[in-house]
């Protein structure tokens, strides 16, 4: 969670700066993306410690606090970044940049959704392989022990 945390102040320390110096918003968009990425981590990461099954069980929850206070430093950051986009992006900026986040985030869950559904035809493609082996392989062991008991 750390790294993730770190990653965001670096990128928002970027473009907070970069906009302090009268460069355009443009300019900072792999810091931006580098935000928004640390962003999901850290929400990913907030929604998977939540779901623990070992916290839950060994009754830890500090790690709900730490995630509560780093979701909140990021939810600062991106009123922050809301405000500098509103006033020193081209007008219609932001909502332009809310609209392509959602479509990003669609086609994030929609490659997430295809990875995984690849992976799983992967695992019944190598189980099928490997039982038709193991049926083979019985098959033949068993015709060799047929033919050698006979005689």
């Amino acid at each position: 969670m750390l790294a993730e945390i770190a990653m965001a102040n670096a990128a928002f320390s970027v473009i907070k700066s970069a906009v302090q110096n009268g460069r355009e918003l443009a300019q900072c968009g792999k810091s931006i993306s580098d935000f928004l990425s640390a962003e999901d981590s850290l929400k990913d990461k907030a929604e998977s410690d939540k779901k623990s099954i070992f916290k839950k069980v060994m009754g830890k929850d500090t790690a709900d606090f730490e995630s509560f206070l780093a979701l909140d430093q990021i939810k600062e950051q991106r009123r922050q970044l809301e405000s500098h986009m509103r006033l020193y992006g081209r007008p219609g900026l932001y909502d332009s940049w809310v609209e392509y986040q959602g479509q990003a985030r669609k086609a994030r869950k929609a490659a997430e959704k295809q990875r995984q559904k690849e992976r799983e035809e992967l695992i019944e493609a190598i189980s099928i392989f490997a039982g038709v082996i193991l049926i083979f392989g019985l098959a033949i062991g068993g015709a060799y022990l047929f033919y050698k008991y006979k005689m």
